[in-house]
């Protein structure tokens, strides 16, 4: 097994003072600091919400308008043994979704800043302190708001395109590791000292891969996503199936009264579990 994460996480907080902590982000945006849209995550108990064949069951498809049909992806992830880019608030991962005619694989170089008690402004101010500021343009800003934290990211998206590979196929340890290196961004070339992110990168361990399934449907007037992960038990042998709903919103008032009818409505339901996001870290430390 790998060594445990380093998590950039929050420490622990109430709905109240997380929505406090962003309420002033609207002087902060004047001062030059990233404009981030907001994305809310809660699980769901898999034990209740999942056939015995690990799909979601009919009754949460049809709560929330999705199809049987799902769309299927394959991840992975590249740091050294270690997880020094992780250590450093990195994430380099390689993702294939199942999208008809598209045959490209998904480069992200994403970087994390902790919002620690709610404080969004500190997070931004140092963000900006690394350029990631209202006039970078090569990534989003986003803030990743779970059970009790939350998480300032900015993601840079590439596409990319490797023959000698067909369907839901993730490219080889070597073509994965070429990808990562040619198409990697500035700000991870100049990060510490000279080639250190490309040098992790040429002979990175691929964690992965890792399988999902995502349904859509419509909740209170927002697209949202229910994606059921197959992580591989830290045994080694079976799995383990992590279920997570989400929805995307711009506005932070409006992030968080919908997040509160979410989360009150999985819990009437009895499908609500009070944990926060595993996804990530799990990989990197089974895989």
């Amino acid at each position: 097994m790998k060594r445990k994460v380093m998590m950039f996480a929050a420490a622990v907080l109430g709905t109240g003072v997380l929505l406090s902590g962003m309420s002033n982000t609207g002087t902060a945006h004047a001062s030059g600091v990233a404009t981030p849209n907001y994305e809310v995550k809660w699980y769901l108990d898999p034990a209740i919400v999942l056939n015995s064949d690990h799909k979601l069951k009919s009754d949460v498809l049809s709560e929330f308008g999705m199809p049987s049909t799902v769309e299927k992806m394959n991840v992975e992830y590249l740091d050294s043994n270690d997880l020094d880019l992780n250590n450093e608030g990195w994430e380099v991962r390689i993702r294939k979704m199942e999208s008809d005619g598209d045959e490209d694989f998904e480069l992200t170089y994403k970087k994390r800043y902790p919002i620690v008690n709610g404080n969004l402004q500190a997070a931004l101010d140092e963000a900006a302190a690394d350029g990631f500021d209202a006039d970078e343009e090569d990534y989003e800003a986003q803030v990743d708001w779970g059970y009790s934290t939350q998480t300032l990211s900015f993601s840079n998206d590439k596409d990319e395109e490797k023959s000698g590979y067909d369907g839901m196929e993730l490219p080889d340890a070597d073509d994965s590791r070429d990808m990562a290196v040619d198409r990697l961004p500035g700000k991870m070339e100049d990060l510490n000292s000279d080639d250190w992110a490309k040098d992790i990168l040429k002979d990175a361990h691929i964690y992965g891969p890792v399988s999902a399934k995502r349904s859509i449907g419509q909740w209170n007037g927002e697209k949202l996503y229910i994606e059921v992960w197959e992580i591989k038990k830290a045994s080694g042998s079976g799995y383990d199936y992590i279920v997570e709903a989400s929805f995307k919103e711009d506005d932070a008032a409006v992030a968080s009264t919908k997040r509160d009818a979410l989360k009150n409505e999985l819990i009437s339901k009895g499908w609500f579990l009070p944990q926060d996001g595993l996804k990530t870290s799990l990989i990197l430390e089974r895989y």
